[in-house]
């Protein structure tokens, strides 16, 4: 299993959530990273913006092309398509409002630790990166104790 983050929008994250997860797509720039993943790899969304991990899926099939409009937009480029797309189910996706801020615990992960809070931009430049296996590991758990902190509160 490799690990991956992907950086998106909170927007497009939700777009995925009303699909059920059942894929992620890439950008076209994105063709050779998206190529490398495979089942078993897990994909751990990080919400622009709002400086947040929304949730993991797990990648189910190998990556393809497909052009058919997702209701995806970029950013930075209006007319962006999303073409290179890969077959998911979700691992741990908690309710709106309850995702992790990445802010809170640059000191836990790897990839931000020696970057703090304030530059975390820097960490999330781009539009996937892999992530080391302990970094994997404690976004889950904290995602998985925010979800299941949601459920006991019901």
């Amino acid at each position: 299993m490799q690990p991956w983050i992907v950086v998106g929008s909170p927007e497009n994250f939700e777009t995925l959530r009303k699909r059920g997860f059942d894929l992620c797509a890439f950008k076209s720039s994105r063709k050779r990273e998206s190529a490398q993943m495979g089942p078993g790899d897990r994909l751990v969304y990080y919400l622009t913006g709002d400086v947040q991990f929304g949730g993991i899926v797990e990648v189910t099939g190998q990556a393809y092309e497909d052009h058919k409009d997702i209701c995806l937009a970029s950013e930075g480029k209006p007319d962006e398509d999303f073409p290179y797309r890969i077959k998911t189910r979700p691992v741990v996706v908690p309710p709106q409002g309850e995702y992790v801020d990445v802010r809170q615990i640059t000191d836990l992960l790897d990839k931000t630790r020696k970057l703090g809070p304030k530059k975390l931009g820097m960490a999330f430049r781009g539009n996937l990166h892999k992530i080391s296996d302990g970094d994997y590991r404690t976004i889950e758990r904290l995602l998985k104790e925010r979800a299941s902190a949601r459920a006991g509160r019901r």
